[in-house]
């Protein structure tokens, strides 16, 4: 119920479930789902619902101080867990992407420097590392950035920036455009939930395009690899640390059109990370930028 009380916190500090879901990153029917769980749970209603605003009743009020409480006991056994130089663990979550092209790199370095402690690795698509982050269920995560605005206590460190092409059967003619190929060709889509595949779709969206729809999927490797077998055409983007593309595709840059998508670290901000978990975050950043600062 941690996500349900830090959402039930933004409804009463906003006012609406509309401004909350813009604080927080979720839809308005996604507040009001995870309040309406919160409710059940608890046996009782939290809002006086007769207006359009989101007005506190007498429970709401109760179990605002006691919400309160809980998450600020929370943090503190979080932050308990680790003594500052004490073995430990460090929980990592990453987009799939990041963790074949630069991870094991990363690992490499910091547990050289701190065999002692355990690193789990997360994987999950960036929307669910962004609540996982501010659940405090993950230290730290390398996500792709959202299109809405991060809350206060959250911090966005930028790595790398990873434009997107157009990826087509190397055995169709050579002369076909990016334009042609995605009016004719079955497209495989980029799933669009996903902060990524979102931006495939608001692409389209702008450029006019009606695609044919084959396949939908949250694996870019996966989609290059159908798209070697002619299954059809993808936008996928060029993955940071990314070689080449496999045999048996043609990469098409999109021109003035182009966009790309930012891949970032993300951390809360709340409380003083483990040395383990800033080293860690250091090593993430200076493996995208090489720089040896990382603020």
């Amino acid at each position: 119920m941690l996500r349900e009380l830090k959402t039930f916190l933004a409804v009463a500090q906003e006012g609406t479930f509309a401004a909350a879901g813009q604080k927080i990153g979720l839809t308005q029917a996604a507040v009001s789902a995870q309040i309406q769980r919160l409710e059940e749970h608890l046996g009782s209603e939290l809002f006086d619902r007769s207006g359009r605003n989101a007005k506190l009743n007498a429970q709401g009020l109760q179990t605002l101080l006691q919400a309160q409480e809980l998450l600020r006991l929370f943090d503190e056994m979080s932050g308990g867990r680790r003594a500052p130089g004490a073995p430990g663990r460090v929980v990592l979550g990453s987009i799939a992407s990041s963790q074949t092209t630069v991870l094991p790199g990363v690992l490499e370095r910091f547990h050289a420097q701190h065999p002692e402690v355990q690193v789990r690795i997360v994987p999950g698509v960036s929307f669910n590392l962004l609540n996982q982050v501010d659940a405090g269920e993950l230290d730290l995560a390398i996500m792709i950035r959202p299109a809405f605005a991060l809350q206060a206590d959250l911090r966005w460190t930028p790595l790398s920036q990873e434009s997107y092409w157009l990826l087509a059967p190397a055995a169709l003619p050579a002369d076909l455009g990016w334009q042609a190929l995605l009016a004719t060709q079955p497209f495989i889509r980029y799933e669009r939930s996903s902060f990524g595949g979102r931006l495939v779709d608001r692409f389209l969206r702008q450029a006019g395009i009606a695609v044919q729809e084959r396949v939908e999927i949250d694996e870019l490797g996966a989609m290059a690899q159908m798209v070697a077998r002619g299954l059809g055409v993808a936008l996928v983007p060029r993955v940071f640390g990314q070689a080449q593309w496999p045999d048996g595709v043609r990469a098409l840059a999109l021109g003035a059109q182009g966009f790309f998508r930012e891949i970032g670290l993300l951390q809360r901000t709340s409380r003083m990370p483990h040395p383990a978990v800033a080293e860690l975050a250091h090593l993430v950043v200076q493996a995208h930028t090489g720089a040896t600062d990382v603020g």
